[in-house]
């Protein structure tokens, strides 16, 4: 009887683990809005500077810790996919930083990271699968991510840099919007909101 006691005890000391989704999806959401925005031709090339800080810090450190709070909450695909992107992010940061002297302007610097962003759309498609079982908003988002790496992946190997990169920054947009409604309504649904988002739960 001691020892159930104290097991109880225990548990009810536990902390609570909050939902870290809406968190790791809105830190996705904005560095890939920002990004996305570029690619579409929206501003110039000085905005890169503010993509690289989103991608170092909020895109790549904060979705990386939202995904090591996955791993905490037993969620083997949050842990999978926030820790990846996190990690895409601070590639992607490295990447645009310019003192790692990498110029995306050389030719075959060029090809190398239409591969590198080839190998993300076979991993966003696989992870794509993995949402099937999920809901509609959580499918759209991985859906329209694997497109937006589709059209940048074939810009940069040779499709026509000047034509697929801006489609991809406007899929990416849209992928944004999507991921921000996706983060919203685990917020509500995490809160004492009366106000609910339907996400389009599945069977």
């Amino acid at each position: 009887m001691a020892q159930i006691a104290a097991d109880r005890e225990s548990a009810a000391a536990a902390p609570a683990v909050a939902n870290p989704a809406p968190l790791g999806l809105s830190a996705f959401a904005l560095t890939t809005f920002v990004l996305s925005a570029q690619n579409a031709n929206f501003f110039g090339l000085s905005g890169v500077t503010i993509v690289t800080g989103l991608a170092l810090f909020y895109g790549g450190l904060v979705q990386l810790i939202a995904g090591l709070q996955e791993f905490r909450a037993g969620n083997t695909f949050g842990a999978t996919a926030f820790c990846s992107y996190g990690g895409f992010w601070l590639a992607v940061g490295v990447i645009l930083t310019p003192v790692f002297g990498i110029k995306l302007s050389d030719a075959a610097t060029a090809t190398g990271f239409g591969f590198f962003l080839l190998g993300w759309t076979i991993f966003t498609a696989l992870m794509f699968l993995g949402t099937l079982r999920a809901n509609i908003a959580l499918i759209a988002v991985f859906g329209l991510l694997t497109l937006t790496f589709l059209a940048l992946a074939i810009g940069w190997l040779g499709g026509g840099v000047s034509t697929w990169v801006p489609i991809g920054g406007y899929l990416g947009i849209i992928t944004a919007l999507v991921a921000w409604y996706t983060a919203l309504a685990g917020v509500l649904a995490s809160s004492r909101s009366v106000f609910r988002l339907p996400v389009g739960p599945i069977g």
